[in-house]
């Protein structure tokens, strides 16, 4: 699926690709409702009704990742009650052994996400991941999230590629349809990445279920 000797830079997503989406998907779908039922005094099922319109109307943006925004929109601490849930909070299958590989080649590796920097914080004080990586990237330093081509570019200028031999891995279709406008050769999408959802079925790209699948001639 990937000829390592063609790749000289590695961006990897973080949730949904390395980190299990279970989490954000119970926050967003289940914590975050049942809190805002709590404080306007409303049904969980009512609080649902208000809210889902609102997440789905800021998806792509970078809104929609960030948790001053949804703090100050909601009046919840949304930073707090990802803490509240940290526990939670989970590597997928064979994740690290990929990472102890890849960290012993001769490849760049940079965590690349969407996530705002107090998740990303957290999440790598609660993984101990941070130690792989040769840099950690959010989409917030560059005010664009990567579905939007002008991340790309800002990233290219802070950390400079080659787009011919970089390699993403993301389980979000609209971000790799966003590398792949801009050029990057190189993409693998997550065929997994909710460990309580089923085997998505991916036509548009590679994609893999686990890691152990990209470690042949690593």
């Amino acid at each position: 699926m990937v000829n390592w000797k063609e790749i000289d830079t590695v961006f990897l997503d973080m949730d949904g690709t390395l980190l299990d989406l279970r989490f954000d998907n119970h926050f967003w779908k289940e914590f975050v409702p049942l809190k805002f039922a709590e404080k306007e005094g409303l049904s969980v099922e009512h609080a649902k009704a208000q809210l889902i319109p609102r997440f789905k109307s800021k998806e792509g943006t970078l809104d929609w990742y960030c948790l001053d925004y949804w703090s100050d929109t909601l009046q919840l601490d949304i930073a707090g009650l990802k803490v509240e849930l940290a526990e939670l909070i989970a590597i997928l299958p064979h994740v690290s052994e990929f990472l102890e590989k890849i960290k012993q080649s001769s490849q760049r590796v940079l965590l690349v996400t969407n996530a705002h920097r107090d998740s990303l914080d957290l999440k790598m004080e609660k993984t101990g991941l941070q130690p792989f990586f040769d840099g950690l990237v959010s989409s917030h330093d560059f005010g664009l999230p990567k579905e939007h081509a002008d991340f790309w570019h800002r990233l290219q200028h802070q950390h400079p590629f080659e787009k011919q031999t970089t390699l993403l891995i993301d389980d979000s279709f609209s971000v790799l349809n966003s590398a792949r406008q801009y050029g990057i050769a190189h993409l693998v999408s997550i065929s997994k990445p909710d460990s309580g959802l089923p085997k998505r079925e991916i036509v548009d790209f590679s994609a893999i279920e686990d890691f152990r699948e990209l470690m042949q001639g690593l």
